[in-house]
């Protein structure tokens, strides 16, 4: 009945990730911000499911401070098939019928904050380089900096890392 009504989820995420995996619960995945409801169910079954955020969320000492698209979520509430389009401040990205890769790429290109456009471009590049080597190239990450944005947010109040860590 949701599908041939065309009903339009739409829903806000704490944090979103490179392959469009949205946590829309915790903060640095283990501090309950708000219950998840009905949302994943809500954003399943709707004919065009949409999440929107501000790319960025400032904070005391970084003026462009949280980077709501992240390498890795820390925490996993709707997954990348559930999300059709997301839109921040700084654009859409339509997500529909592309790859992981391609829906990374369209991401960081689209809605990240151009303040970590760099550095999500480099953090993925890495990461299929990483990849290729080690034949896991569905949804390349390197585990070693996968949550760096998170930790450098809790050692230095900013997820702008200075480098990535070198992994073999």
């Amino acid at each position: 009945m949701i599908r041939r009504l065309g009903v339009i989820a739409m829903n806000t995420p704490v944090e979103v990730d490179i392959y469009a995996h949205a946590n829309s619960t915790n903060v640095n995945g283990s501090r309950m911000l708000n219950g998840l409801g009905g949302s994943a169910d809500f954003l399943r079954n709707a004919k065009l499911s949409i999440m929107h955020a501000p790319s960025a969320r400032p904070t005391k000492v970084d003026p462009t401070g949280i980077s709501t698209i992240v390498p890795m979520a820390s925490h996993v509430d709707q997954t990348e098939h559930d999300l059709d389009i997301l839109v921040t401040d700084q654009g859409l990205a339509d997500l529909r019928g592309l790859s992981p890769k391609e829906r990374a790429r369209e991401i960081i290109n689209k809605c990240a904050h151009p303040d970590y456009q760099a550095l999500l471009t480099d953090y993925l590049d890495r990461a299929e380089h990483y990849a290729k080597k080690h034949n896991c190239l569905h949804e390349p990450h390197m585990l070693k900096n996968a949550f760096k944005f998170h930790t450098n947010l809790a050692e230095k109040g900013t997820m702008k890392v200075d480098s990535w860590e070198p992994v073999d």
